[in-house]
């Protein structure tokens, strides 16, 4: 697609694919849930002409990155720690400490994590559809999905 380069990179113990383009500032598109890297394709390269570079992630258990079998294995801390060993990777800090993040979806639930994780690895956040909400140990989110949206909300059909 009109020069994105894909690649796989290792982090944090697992194989991760990334779709990336451009040279410049790193944009960090994160996808939403169930989604690829692909839902940032025009992003990508409307931002790579701009002069930006570009780079999508599958996130863990999507696409082509890999999927461990364990459900303990897709914390929100892990999901942010696969996020910094890739900007490790591809942006290491000393030649670029912070990058732009946009997030939607399930990505901007990580993105929101991730600035409030690693603040001195974000630039600026930019997410698309979900507001940050504090943690509360009685929110039950596919419960109260299911009460506002009802049982087709696409969230609660995947229960």
């Amino acid at each position: 697609m009109d020069g994105i380069q894909h690649k796989t990179v290792i982090v944090n113990g697992i194989n991760m694919h990334i779709a990336e383009k451009g040279e410049g500032p790193l944009i960090l598109f994160l996808h939403g849930f169930s989604e690829i890297w692909y839902s940032w394709r025009n992003q990508i390269n409307g931002l790579a002409a701009l002069g930006y570079r570009a780079l999508a992630p599958d996130l863990r258990g999507y696409g082509g990155t890999d999927a461990p079998d364990s459900v303990a294995d897709y914390t929100c801390c892990h999901v942010v720690g696969d996020l910094i060993a890739l900007l490790d990777t591809v942006a290491p800090p000393e030649k670029e400490d912070k990058v732009f993040v946009v997030g939607h979806d399930w990505g901007a639930i990580i993105a929101w994590y991730l600035c409030l994780f690693r603040p001195d690895r974000v630039k600026a956040l930019f997410n698309l559809s979900v507001p940050f909400i504090p943690y509360d140990p009685r929110f039950k989110p596919v419960e109260t999905w299911k009460a506002f949206y009802g049982k087709d909300h696409y969230i609660v059909r995947f229960q």
